[in-house]
């Protein structure tokens, strides 16, 4: 199956994104990613619209600033970039963001029949599923509570 990865933050950069496939590190960065099993180019990309908002919270020890969450229960919009990959290469991509080794699959059917699903406390481990585009869903990850990180966290 084919997902649309909605990214948004530094991985509206292709060539930021690139580096969660091919692995490398991408310029600016301190850390440097092993990439995902299939580093093939996303089939496709587009931007995006999201509903709810972006915010900052945190400081990337990679990037030196602040650390981009969205809110899907927020008012307004937020610019994305969708990328077409595969199930796996978004588990790989999640898997990085999320701090951990890639190389072990999702299961994604409870975030394509709920919308929602948190697979752990950490700062990117909740799923969204926030559309659909030409017949394949678009997912995005971020903070299972972005209210309590706004509220809680020192600003960047």
């Amino acid at each position: 199956m084919q997902v649309w990865y909605a990214s948004y933050g530094s991985n509206l950069s292709r060539d930021r994104f690139l580096c969660y496939l091919r692995g490398g590190q991408p310029e600016g960065a301190s850390r440097t990613y092993p990439g995902a099993r299939n580093q093939s180019p996303p089939q496709d990309d587009r931007p995006l619209t999201l509903p709810g908002e972006m915010f900052f919270a945190w400081e990337s020890p990679t990037w030196g600033g602040g650390i981009a969450f969205y809110d899907a229960d927020a008012a307004g919009s937020t610019l994305a970039r969708a990328y077409l990959v595969t199930e796996q290469q978004f588990a790989d991509v999640a898997a990085q963001e999320m701090h951990c080794t890639p190389g072990a699959d999702l299961d994604l059917s409870h975030v394509l029949e709920h919308a929602r699903h948190e697979i752990g406390p950490g700062r990117y481990e909740a799923l969204h599923l926030v559309g659909e585009l030409e017949g394949e869903p678009i997912l995005t990850f971020t903070t299972p509570d972005p209210t309590a990180l706004q509220h809680n966290s020192p600003a960047p």
